[in-house]
């Protein structure tokens, strides 16, 4: 495949001890790079100096160089295009030259100077291979730099590479770094991370350096600041979950937290992630979107102004324990169900509330508003105890504004003791084994907050 892709880059990620808060010194933990360099025969192409391949080789050279010496980081080199000329096409050229180890810059480098590129370019290949070229290591950060001039030259697809090492617990986070404004070349690795343009040598050599940084840095101090109405970051005791924003995988989950300042306390958090934040108030609040500076501490911020309602009975306790539906006001949605004598906190704004008592009851546009308690009660029930002759067909129904409104269904009971909200009602009775419609009968009766009525269909 003829290629016309000038030469970028691609910081991929595929470890999940870089997309966690660190949970042990900085220090202590082992970056390992493992360089993918493309050795493909369109790297002989020129560019602005010289060779893409001559120009790259330079710069990774100069890059493994100056990374030699550093504490705590390892690196390692897969090429692939090295092994087979083109035509024909060898979609299985992808080999591990160098692997992981301490002193071995100089083998990198001599594999770098002594090979010639030949070959096709099997990106998502190399990908998948380069999953094994980690040993297993309990406290390292592992990154896969890939200098290629080219997208994916055989059938293979790198996003699918990528989804299908996520389903098996490994996340991959490209930067990608290219040179053009060619929206096609973008959107070819859009799947897998971001992208960087480069149109000139010492840009690409600059951007190579703020990847290498990032991937050096890697974490960073951060805060969530969750701001009231007047924007203060004042609201807090919240679960709170960071996404990856591309894959959807769930970095941590954690409950926001005041420092012994009254400030949000600091975070520490990977800089190679683009996150989502969601915030898990009611309703919930969600931060799209979001990349963190290295070198800087870095300011979240979701706007989540929180008052808190209280649903109790008046002089009683007769409804402990049952259900409100809580809706936004306008929407059918439900966002939760509190219980009647708990106290919930919520968003400020309106809302529509349906309490599952008998009848339910049913207030719209109750307000909540910012630190302060709305408080819903509802009267105590009263009771109707119910007594039939027979099991039957029993309906209960509220008389409201002369009509009917159904309350219940109790169908083949001989008594039955409900409990009510006050107001006017009319039972309706059929025993089971009446044939005709006048057999019928009908009692209205009234109940009165904490007081009994009995309604007897056998008098």
């Amino acid at each position: 495949m003829v290629k016309n892709w000038i030469l970028f880059l691609i910081l991929i990620l595929i470890s999940t001890h870089s997309t966690i808060f660190a949970q042990k010194n900085q220090a202590s933990v082992k970056t390992r790079i493992l360089f993918i360099f493309d050795e493909s025969n369109s790297m002989t192409a020129n560019w602005t100096s010289g060779r893409k391949i001559d120009v790259a080789k330079r710069i990774m050279i100069h890059l493994v160089d100056s990374l030699k010496n550093l504490k705590n980081v390892e690196l390692a080199l897969r090429m692939y295009g090295h092994q087979s000329p083109v035509p024909p096409q060898d979609c299985g050229d992808t080999k591990l030259e160098v692997p992981f180890g301490p002193n071995n810059a100089k083998q990198i480098i001599d594999k770098l100077n002594n090979t010639v590129p030949k070959g096709t370019t099997p990106i998502a290949r190399s990908l998948a291979e380069s999953v094994n070229d980690f040993p297993p290591c309990a406290n390292c950060r592992n990154i896969i730099i890939l200098i290629t001039d080219g997208i994916e030259a055989c059938s293979s697809d790198p996003c699918a590479v990528a989804l299908s090492l996520y389903k098996n617990g490994i996340t991959i986070k490209p930067f990608i770094i290219g040179i053009g404004l060619n929206v096609e070349f973008k959107n070819a690795f859009d799947c897998l991370g971001q992208y960087y343009d480069a149109d000139k040598e010492e840009k690409f050599e600059s951007v190579m350096k703020e990847v290498i940084t990032k991937s050096l840095s890697g974490i960073t101090s951060s805060q969530i600041n969750l701001l009231n109405t007047e924007g203060m970051p004042r609201e807090t005791n919240v679960n709170i979950t960071l996404y990856d924003q591309k894959t959807g995988k769930i970095i941590s989950n954690f409950i926001h937290t005041l420092n012994p300042k009254g400030n949000p306390d600091t975070l520490k958090l990977a800089t190679d992630i683009e996150y989502r934040m969601t915030v898990h108030t009611i309703p919930e609040v969600t931060v799209e979107h979001i990349n963190l500076s290295s070198g800087k501490h870095n300011i979240l911020k979701a706007s989540t102004p929180q008052g808190f309602l209280s649903i109790t009975e008046d002089n009683g306790n007769e409804y402990a324990g049952t259900d409100c539906i809580i809706r936004k006001h306008g929407d059918m949605k439900t966002i939760n169900i509190q219980h009647v004598f708990e106290t919930e906190k919520y968003l400020t704004g309106f809302y529509d509330l349906e309490i599952l008592t008998l009848p339910r009851i049913y207030l719209n546009t109750v307000e909540i508003k910012q630190s302060q308690t709305k408080t819903i009660q509802i009267l105590k029930p009263g009771v109707a105890n119910l007594l039939f002759p027979a099991k039957g067909y029993v309906g209960i129904y509220q008389i409201k504004n002369g009509q009917v409104v159904l309350v219940c269904n109790e169908n083949m009971i001989l008594k039955k003791g409900l409990q009510l909200q006050p107001g006017e009602y009319i039972a309706v009775y059929r025993p089971a084994d009446a044939k005709t419609t006048d057999l019928s009968k009908n009692k209205t009766f009234t109940v009165v907050s904490g007081y009994s009525v009995n309604v007897f269909f056998n008098e």
